[in-house]
């Protein structure tokens, strides 16, 4: 099999970065991964070479490159279907695939006013209305699919999925900035996130990284 290289961002800032790591860790194939400081001087002409956009998340495989992280997941369950990152349920899959795809267009609110930063802890964002209402869509987003889909397991739908992958950053988000009016369903996703090896893995090398990006360091 051709080798599977990922190209990923600060693991302290790069939250679409973590949502990729995540699939590929879920469905146990190996991989490269190739870090890539962000905010740097040399970042632009470095992830040149291998993205298209200047961005990543960016996966290669063989003479393929995948540049977006709904399509490099879907690629992973389309390759992959044995490690079943959608649900089986028809209807489920559908719910799934809205919510994952709400998160990847959406709510921008949290992305400016809650800069991922998975390696703080007790920060304070201001929560103006519209921050407000984003943060109540999630909760309502998680709170509908564990009561509906939820059953088998502790993930949203039951095992771990895309949408778990979309929505464990901003769960971290929660985290870091001390948001803290979830209901119990709500809050024991982040629980549930928060223990999760692999989440931890991540946050363990985010904390030995050496870069700060002032942007993403608010809230202090």
């Amino acid at each position: 099999m051709d080798k599977f290289e990922l190209v990923i961002g600060n693991k302290a800032y790069s939250s679409w970065s973590l949502r990729v790591w995540l699939a590929l860790r879920h469905i146990s194939v190996p991989f490269t991964e190739i870090r890539l400081a962000m905010d740097t001087p040399e970042f632009k002409s470095r992830v040149r070479k291998y993205s298209p956009t200047g961005k990543v998340p960016l996966l290669k495989h063989g003479d393929l490159t995948i540049w977006d992280s709904i399509a490099i997941c879907e690629y992973l369950a389309e390759r992959f279907p044995a490690a079943r990152l959608w649900p089986d349920d028809t209807a489920a899959r559908s719910v799934a695939r809205c919510v994952s795809a709400e998160m990847h267009a959406g709510f921008p609110a949290i992305r400016k006013s809650m800069p991922f930063n998975c390696r703080a802890t007790g920060r304070h964002a201001p929560i103006p209305p519209e921050l407000e209402a984003e943060i109540t869509r999630v909760a309502e987003i998680w709170r509908n699919c564990r009561q509906q889909y939820g059953q088998t397991g502790s993930w949203l739908f039951g095992r771990f999925s895309i949408a778990d992958a979309m929505y464990i950053p901003v769960a971290l988000r929660f985290v870091t900035y001390g948001v803290n009016n979830l209901g119990r369903i709500e809050q024991a996703y982040v629980d549930t996130v928060q223990a999760y090896p692999a989440v931890q893995e991540w946050i363990a090398a985010a904390k030995e990284e050496k870069e700060v990006i002032p942007t993403s360091e608010v809230g202090a």
